[in-house]
């Protein structure tokens, strides 16, 4: 599959390394080839390559928002995304660790109405970086970490769900993309267990079935 990350800090870094490890063709879409994070990103992983943004997104199957929440705009602007599946994995994120859009929307429908002919699936954010770097917590046998996701668009969410199981994920599709709130919501406790109280980032969510 081809992807394109538009965003190759801490989360996109991690997530493209991943996902050139299973094999898909993953493309950095920058605007600044020559930047501190995709240099980074590159020296970890060999296999990405660098594109202008709007190729890259032209040539993808997928793409990654991977961005600062407040850049998204910006990131997006002059795009065409008509008919791609547009991956958000940011946060808006406030004052106080409080929702940065004050809970009367999710970020993920800003983003919609940013790309509006994108089929938006909310995803790879109800963790750190720490856990798309390495989803792996062995000594549970056969349970693996739930990936929540939500969209709109049920065919992009079966693909993002087959992305997330690529990399080690229990997908859970928890429905339209107006339940990204509730996603956005489980991030921001997340962070305050992990980064505020001091627990660590090495903790993750699972579904326990009887």
């Amino acid at each position: 599959m081809k992807i394109a990350f538009i965003g190759s800090g801490q989360v996109g870094a991690a997530l493209a390394d991943n996902l050139a490890k299973a094999g898909h063709d993953v493309v950095l879409a920058a605007r600044d080839p020559g930047s501190e994070s995709v240099r980074a990103a590159l020296a970890r992983q060999p296999r990405l390559t660098v594109g202008a943004p709007a190729a890259a997104v032209a040539a993808a199957d997928v793409v990654f928002l991977a961005t600062p929440y407040a850049a998204n705009s910006a990131a997006l602007a002059g795009l065409d995304l008509r008919g791609k599946v547009l991956v958000d994995c940011t946060n808006p994120v406030g004052p106080g660790l409080s929702h940065g859009l004050e809970s009367r929307t999710s970020g993920a429908e800003a983003v919609q109405r940013l790309a509006p002919d994108a089929r938006v699936v909310k995803a790879f954010t109800i963790y750190g970086w720490e856990n798309f770097a390495d989803s792996a917590y062995p000594g549970y046998g056969d349970l693996k970490p739930v990936m929540l996701l939500a969209g709109d668009d049920a065919a992009a969410n079966v693909q993002v769900g087959t992305l997330c199981r690529e990399l080690g994920w229990e997908p859970l599709d928890c429905g339209p993309l107006a339940h990204a709130l509730h996603l956005e919501h489980l991030t921001l406790l997340w962070i305050k267990l992990a980064r505020a109280q001091g627990r660590g980032p090495n903790f993750v969510w699972a579904m326990l079935r009887r």
